[in-house]
């Protein structure tokens, strides 16, 4: 009962009129708005409607949530759901949003055994239950230049579409088995070569962050094919194919060509 329930609300929801004040907000603050086809446009704003009524935006230290900080993230977010079935994040409750770069502190464990905590300055982190957290500042900044291939909104929500199925290793949940072998032979082969261009110092259209681990190595996938679609297509064809293939979308062929990059504070 409660999934009908949950189909017809979304169903209403998707119908409500977009506010002309929201409207503003994405030409001001999300380049890639102004790129996608008018199609995605329209299904793009029908998304945000249902994502605000559900999700929850708590401010930290200090910043207040406006409308230019929810319809900015939940924009950008909602793109990972275009041409898809969407299920808006099922296990996502609240966006946490910090004004600046924020430190995490985690405790590791070294192969003797011994604990030690470290301590990173972060623009996004996601959880596998409950919450994403972001800097509004770097969220601000990545949704405005749809050039760089940065983008920490896009970075933590494919965390979140990763880790659907449990666990996040870069394997996002797929519709067969054929198609989950095909991803894993290309996404493990692509891994591979960025780590050796950055061991042999190459240039790659992918951030360095993907070596980090195959969750990461997604999420900056993910970055680069809505950001930086020509070059990636140019540079790594099957990884494009993969991800176009997911997400059923092809940015290559939206409007313009992207390029340029500007350092962030890391996102997990």
């Amino acid at each position: 009962m409660f999934g009908i329930f949950k189909h017809f609300r979304r169903k209403r929801l998707r119908k409500q009129p977009f506010p002309a004040a929201w409207e503003t907000i994405l030409l001001a603050n999300v380049a890639l708005y102004h790129q996608m086809p008018e199609a995605d446009r329209v299904e793009l704003k029908q998304h945000i409607l249902v994502f605000l009524d559900e999700k929850n935006f708590e401010g930290c230290n200090g910043i207040g949530i406006t409308d230019e900080i929810r319809v900015t993230i939940a924009a950008n977010a909602c793109i990972l759901m275009l041409r898809r079935k969407p299920d808006y994040f099922p296990s996502l409750v609240t966006i946490l949003v910090y004004p600046e770069a924020f430190v995490v502190t985690h405790t590791e464990v070294d192969e003797h055994g011994l604990e030690y905590r470290e301590a990173s300055e972060l623009a996004g982190e996601s959880w596998d239950r409950g919450n994403v957290i972001l800097a509004w500042s770097s969220a601000k900044h990545g949704a405005s230049d749809a050039r760089d291939g940065l983008n920490v909104v896009l970075h933590e929500f494919a965390h979140q579409l990763d880790s659907a199925h449990g666990d996040t290793d870069g394997a996002p949940p797929m519709p067969t088995r054929e198609a989950a072998k095909r991803w894993a032979e290309v996404f493990s082969r692509e891994y591979e070569l960025l780590l050796k261009a950055i061991e042999s110092d190459e240039e790659t259209v992918l951030d360095d962050y993907g070596a980090e681990n195959p969750a990461e190595f997604f999420a900056v996938c993910v970055e680069t094919f809505f950001e930086q679609p020509h070059q990636l297509k140019k540079q790594h064809s099957e990884l494009y194919e993969q991800l176009a293939s997911y997400f059923n979308q092809d940015p290559a062929n939206w409007p313009r060509a992207n390029q340029g990059s500007d350092a962030q504070p890391t996102m997990v």
